[in-house]
């Protein structure tokens, strides 16, 4: 049995802009004080589809690191560090790609879209079509058990769950497992060897998933188990296997309500972002550039709130009695757009000032970054290692 733990990561390609702290980092920040959690910059990722011209991903680095302190994760409650820092993630990469299916890579729905999308790239490679593979490396070398995620990448963390099932279907067969096992029920006792008995039934005979977590509740709380019992248990469980790597569940994360600033999805490479840490004079000058009603030409002519890119920024910086001073104003024409953008100029400029404050003493200091990210390899070291002295002891690679 392996303690719950998060694991996520982002890929090194350029500044952060306040649809990331909307998206992903303020879950991060939320998810440090309530899980064991460990952040990386996914720079190997980043190779998939800049390997051409790798310079981005050294400068993006540091100021992304910098970006996710400025948005208050916390190297006091989590791990901080760069994937290609902990070489294991490439060596259970290699190990895994042995195992996996070539059609189980071709059919991950991102793979034809981001082609597409990015025409303008040779993406015909191995590494970018090996990248789900990687991705799941990233998770299961630290026997993560929950993996933040949109919607959109669920089926990423689903096959990483087959490739984890997969592996221990074929690599967990123990010797004389199943009497080990049995074993082990006998050290529960009476009373919760019937309880893990009934459960084991529930979930292999009428296909209960509630009862395997049940099971692991009951199987963490007995103390007359060895760690190697648990595990024993849990296999037994699930299908008569030792549990080598663990299967991550998702933990869905709200899509960001933050739009860009022509009202679509804010991203790079629509050009209307709002960098994390954006020079006060440039948010004003962005924010007050935005496109608004059509339909009002003139101060004089009313507007629609709902047609207005403006509007959907102050439904995430704004109070209701603004929005309601809002609606009222611009559909009788009593306030102008200028006047209707300053809220929200108020409202980005508030939340980013701490944030400014949190970053600078890492702006003035470099080295202290350089500090946070060698303590979070080291730490991240420590659990890859561990994982892969299983994975080679199971695949017989421990040779002496």
């Amino acid at each position: 049995m392996y303690p719950d733990r998060v694991v996520s990561g982002m890929r090194p390609t350029g500044a952060l802009h306040l649809g990331h702290f909307h998206g992903a980092l303020k879950n991060w920040v939320k998810l440090q004080s309530e899980h064991p959690c460990l952040f990386f910059v996914a720079d190997w990722h980043a190779l998939t589809t800049h390997y051409d011209d790798p310079s981005v991903i050294e400068v993006s680095i540091w100021d992304m690191v910098i970006d996710w302190l400025a948005a208050g994760v916390d190297p006091k409650q989590c791990s901080i560090f760069i994937q290609s820092r902990v070489p294991e993630h490439a060596e259970l990469h290699l190990l895994l790609s042995m195992t996996t299916p070539l059609s189980w890579l071709e059919r991950v729905p991102t793979y034809k879209d981001q082609q597409e999308k990015l025409a303008d790239r040779d993406l015909g490679t191995y590494g970018f079509l090996g990248y789900p593979l990687l991705m799941s490396a990233d998770v299961l070398i630290y026997r993560a058990s929950m993996v933040p995620v949109g919607e959109d990448q669920i089926p990423h963390v689903e096959m990483t769950r087959e490739l984890a099932r997969r592996f221990n279907h074929i690599y967990g067969r123990e010797k004389g497992f199943e009497e080990k096992a049995q074993e082990a029920v006998k050290k529960l006792g009476g009373k919760l060897g019937k309880q893990y008995a009934a459960l084991r039934t529930a979930y292999q005979e009428q296909g209960h998933h509630e009862a395997l977590e049940q099971a692991r509740v009951l199987l963490e709380q007995a103390q007359s188990l060895s760690a190697a019992d648990r595990e024993r248990l849990l296999g037994y469980m699930a299908g008569g296997h030792k549990s080598i790597l663990v299967e991550p569940r998702v933990l869905l994360t709200e899509a960001s309500r933050l739009p860009g600033l022509d009202g679509g999805k804010m991203s790079k490479s629509y050009g209307n972002t709002i960098a994390l840490r954006e020079e006060k004079d440039a948010v004003v000058k962005k924010v007050r550039t935005m496109p608004t009603d059509p339909a009002r030409v003139r101060r004089t002519d009313p507007g629609e709130p709902a047609r207005c890119p403006v509007w959907k920024l102050h439904e995430v910086y704004s109070d209701d009695s603004t929005r309601e001073w809002v609606q009222k104003g611009c559909r009788s024409a009593g306030i102008g757009c200028i006047e209707c953008k300053q809220p929200v100029i108020e409202g980005i400029l508030r939340e980013q000032e701490p944030m400014r404050e949190r970053a600078q003493q890492y702006l003035d200091n470099p080295a202290l970054v350089r500090a946070i990210v060698a303590d979070g390899c080291d730490k991240a070291r420590v659990l890859a290692q561990e994982t892969m002295r299983d994975v080679r002891e199971a695949m017989g690679l421990n040779y002496k």
